[in-house]
């Protein structure tokens, strides 16, 4: 039985080491995307349009390795919760990859017209998009609801960043119908980079549930004690 019990260990410990390396390959590419718009460089954009595949494989790997856990150890209480949240996590990973994938193709449309602006809160939702991930994933690899629990307060501003690029863009097109197109690609990474949000949220959701079994989805965050 002991033995059992540290095979099922060391599976689990495997599992949450290949969702560390999703989650790595999906931030990177957000940074990249991000990169990529900034610099209008094109073979940066076409690195992350053409570079799903490894996350792909890995989301069904970490399916596979999950669905395996379930069947053969039938884990109960805070393991059983521990796969779930994991097959949860990964879902929100692919997707997060995905979303880079189509901030990238709006940067290339972009690249195309003149500058509208330059580009300083974009860019910042992009670092925060990608700590909100970062700690969300120390959060589950850690156990800390209170690290889960920032990047649940993390949310607000990223939302608020996204309304400011919205009416700062509205003001220019009212002003030049020329900047109508790229300003519209603007807004639309502004979007993609607040669902990264959301999808790093649902992870520190998760983790939450994982950890107290207490779940806190569609409930306003805590406050972090200090």
């Amino acid at each position: 039985m002991e033995r059992v019990v540290r095979h099922f260990q060391e599976e689990l410990e495997g599992l949450q080491a290949r969702l560390l390396e999703m989650g790595g390959l999906a931030e990177e590419r957000v940074r990249a995307a991000v990169q990529g718009l900034v610099t209008r460089d094109m073979a940066v954009i076409d690195k992350v349009m053409r570079g799903d595949e490894p996350l792909n494989e890995l989301h069904i790997e970490i399916d596979s390795r999950c669905f395996t856990l379930l069947a053969l150890y039938q884990p109960m209480a805070t393991d059983l919760r521990a796969i779930v949240a994991a097959v949860k996590i990964n879902t929100d990973l692919e997707r997060v990859g995905d979303l880079a994938v189509n901030i990238a193709e709006a940067a290339r449309r972009y690249a195309t017209h003149p500058p509208v602006k330059k580009l300083i809160d974009i860019p910042q939702m992009g670092d925060v998009a990608q700590a909100m991930l970062r700690d969300a994933l120390d959060s589950f690899v850690r156990r800390d609801t209170r690290l889960a629990h920032q990047v649940l307060n993390e949310d607000d501003r990223l939302d608020a960043l996204k309304t400011q690029v919205f009416r700062e863009l509205l003001t220019y097109m009212l002003n030049d119908p020329s900047t109508v197109e790229p300003a519209l690609d603007l807004i639309l990474i502004s979007r993609h980079l607040e669902r990264i949000g959301d999808h790093a949220t649902n992870v520190a959701e998760d983790v939450i549930f994982m950890v107290s079994a207490l779940d806190v989805r569609h409930h306003p965050p805590h406050p972090v004690e200090e």
